[in-house]
């Protein structure tokens, strides 16, 4: 398939390197990773090039910024790693990368003006946050459902634009279940939980009901979310402590939140989320370097969904939804830019 739009597909910009986490991987691994998450012309467009992936939309990896305690020096690294990844993917290669703003929610309003400026200035199509921000200290964390976010929310609604919930690790002193078992901590497991439990957050917390336009994408098929939806709703409808909502927690999966393919290519998953969801909700995504792109491009350009879902999934959602278009069309090659 020709034409295909990567949405979690990172970089780490100078000021970020420090924060980058272990990730316990082999060391041919640990340099492929490397290598990719600071190039751009080296290795990222050729691997796509190989492969059919025509763009990637390129955002700062985990922990990012939301692991920076102090909230003025997270604003900063934001404000200029966009300012990194608008010169050197986005201004160089129109056609091939869109960005995804990094925010520093430790300030929502300078996180909510920071977005404004990528959207309005550098052209970029949205905003992803490494799960929840630090406040303070290493070990204080917020989520986002929280009643000071909501001046952020707001923005982001108003701009229109989607909101990426990527997954971080868990803080230190919620780590004792998995004491003893590293192997359990990060993309293998516990990114999932955190992701999938803050996104329950935000929906039980009537984000949605006050900003029913407001887009929520989240990765790895759904975190685990789609398969436990009827087990919640019945508890939920149990015992709910009180919290009332308009829609049933599933309506806001299907009205509010887009799911990606990222590090996650089982066929079998990919088509519960399509049954539940639908194909129009769901896009391609890589997590390149993490991921290798041949695995994931040879998974999905075969995998057993109708070619029309192909086509959707592989990128007229991603187009539709962050308003790409195709930017010339020649020998076989689409390329794409932010409209």
């Amino acid at each position: 398939m020709i034409g295909k739009i990567a949405l979690e597909e990172h970089f780490v910009s100078e000021d970020a390197k420090a924060y980058l986490p272990a990730l316990g991987v082999r060391p041919e691994v640990q340099k492929r990773i490397d290598d990719g998450l600071v190039d751009v012309e080296q290795y990222r467009l050729p691997d796509m090039d190989a492969h059919g992936v025509e763009m990637q939309l390129v955002s700062l990896t985990a922990d990012g910024v939301q692991i920076e305690p102090d909230r003025d020096k997270a604003a900063m690294i934001a404000s200029r790693a966009n300012d990194e990844l608008a010169e050197r993917f986005v201004a160089r290669h129109p056609t091939r990368f869109a960005g995804f703003a990094a925010v520093a929610l430790q300030d929502p309003k300078a996180a909510a003006d920071e977005l404004e400026r990528a959207v309005k200035q550098l052209g970029f199509v949205g905003a992803l946050a490494n799960g929840f921000s630090n406040i303070g200290d290493l070990d204080t964390g917020e989520y986002y459902d929280l009643r000071k976010f909501l001046p952020f929310w707001e923005r982001v609604a108003d701009l229109g634009v989607p909101f990426y919930l990527h997954p971080r690790g868990p803080l230190d002193s919620q780590q004792m279940i998995y004491d003893g078992h590293k192997e359990l901590l990060g993309p293998a497991w516990a990114f999932g939980v955190e992701t999938a439990t803050h996104a329950l957050r935000l929906i039980t917390s009537g984000l949605f009901d006050r900003f029913p336009k407001l887009t929520i994408v989240i990765g790895h098929l759904g975190e685990g979310l789609i398969p436990m939806m009827w087990r919640f709703q019945n508890r939920f409808d149990y015992a709910s402590f009180g919290r009332r909502l308009q829609k049933p927690v599933a309506q806001y999966l299907k009205d509010n939140f887009y799911i990606t393919t990222s590090g996650n290519f089982h066929t079998p998953t990919l088509l519960n989320v399509i049954a539940e969801i639908g194909a129009d909700r769901v896009m391609f995504a890589i997590d390149y370097p993490y991921e290798r792109t041949e695995q994931a491009v040879e998974w999905f350009d075969h995998c057993a969904i109708s070619e029309e879902d192909r086509q959707k999934i592989g990128r007229l959602n991603a187009q539709r939804l962050f308003k790409l278009s195709p930017a010339h069309e020649q020998e076989g090659q689409l390329h794409w830019r932010s409209a």
